[in-house]
């Protein structure tokens, strides 16, 4: 689907449910509790590609410690507002990450599925700690046993867009996280 008309692009969108100033707020202050956890440690923050790429690069302006980061990009939406249940790694670390203490940044932990594959294969690279921050939690859709050591909000069980979130690829450049709807 090809969105070239602002209505269509805007009919989807059916609430906010996380404003700009809210997102800044919060990201602010995980800025400052992570550089106070981390003082002193070689920190690796790593960014799951496409939807986290706003999160982590507003995160780290707030981060006042030295820190690293690098990328890997996993999917399971393959295009569509549920998760198909299969987990492909599209692109891997740089990084050899056994001298840092690495934080996964994510943006969304729904199902699980796609952080927990990632977290198995990095605790085999042997970091000195792992520890996951999200921007988003929903819990209720959860279907394997994860935490996120840092959430920013639980959110309900609705599709989200924004602040690097998706549908179809559309959506990521919205300031706020919305809700969607088809």
């Amino acid at each position: 689907m090809l969105i070239t008309d602002k209505t269509e692009f805007d009919k989807h969108i059916t609430r906010t449910l996380i404003s700009e100033e809210e997102l800044r707020a919060k990201i602010k202050e995980a800025g400052e509790m992570l550089s106070r956890e981390y003082e002193g440690k070689p920190l690796l923050l790593v960014s799951i590609l496409k939807g986290a790429f706003i999160f982590l690069a507003d995160l780290s302006r707030e981060i006042t410690i030295p820190c690293e980061i690098d990328f890997m990009s996993a999917k399971s939406y393959f295009e569509g507002t549920s998760s198909s249940g299969n987990v492909e790694i599209t692109m891997d670390l740089k990084h050899d990450i056994k001298k840092y203490h690495v934080l996964i940044v994510e943006d969304i932990i729904d199902t699980g599925r796609t952080l927990a594959e990632i977290i198995k294969m990095l605790k085999v690279r042997e970091p000195l700690s792992l520890k996951v921050l999200t921007l988003l939690d929903k819990p209720e859709r959860r279907v394997v046993d994860l935490k996120a050591d840092w959430s920013l909000f639980t959110i309900p069980d609705n599709f989200v867009i924004g602040y690097g979130l998706d549908c179809g690829e559309y959506y990521r450049n919205l300031p706020i996280i919305a809700e969607y709807s088809e």
